[in-house]
C-alpha cells in the first residue's frame, strides 16, 4: 500500500463521517451530547422526536465511532467518543454564520446600490 492509497482510505472515512452529519437532528445529538453525557429518555425529551428516531440516529452515530456508551442499572447513557467531534461542528457553524453575515451584508450593499442607481436615473 503505497501512501496515496492511505490518503485514498483516508479521505473515504472522513466523507462517511461527514454523511453522517447530514442530518440536522444528528447535530442537534452532537450538541447535546456535548454538555455531557445523556440518556436516551433525556434526548427524546429535548428534541421532540420519538424515541425510535433518536436510537435510530444514535444507531448510525455509533456505528461510525461518533458516539459511546455505556449501562448503568437499567439505563443507556450516551457521550460523544471524541470531544473534537463538538469541537469540529462547531466551528463548521462558525463557517456558515459568517458565511450568511457575508451574504447578508452583500445583500444590504446590493440594495444600496440599486437605491443610488434608481437615485441618479429620477428626474
Amino acid at each position: 500500500m503505497n501512501a496515496s492509497d492511505g490518503q485514498d482510505r483516508l479521505y473515504d472515512l472522513h466523507a462517511a463521517i461527514c454523511k453522517t452529519f447530514a442530518s440536522p437532528w444528528r447535530l442537534r445529538i452532537v450538541e447535546a451530547l456535548g454538555e455531557r453525557e445523556q440518556t436516551v429518555s433525556y434526548l427524546v425529551a429535548r428534541l421532540g422526536i420519538p424515541k425510535s428516531n433518536v436510537s435510530q440516529h444514535l444507531a448510525i452515530m455509533r456505528e461510525k465511532g461518533m458516539v459511546e456508551y455505556r449501562r448503568a442499572g437499567g439505563r443507556i447513557f450516551y457521550r460523544l467518543s471524541n470531544p473534537k467531534i463538538l469541537q469540529a461542528c462547531r466551528l463548521m457553524r462558525e463557517v456558515l454564520l459568517e458565511q450568511l453575515e457575508r451574504a447578508g451584508q452583500l445583500s444590504q450593499m446590493q440594495r444600496q446600490q440599486a437605491n443610488q442607481g434608481q437615485e441618479s436615473v429620477e428626474p
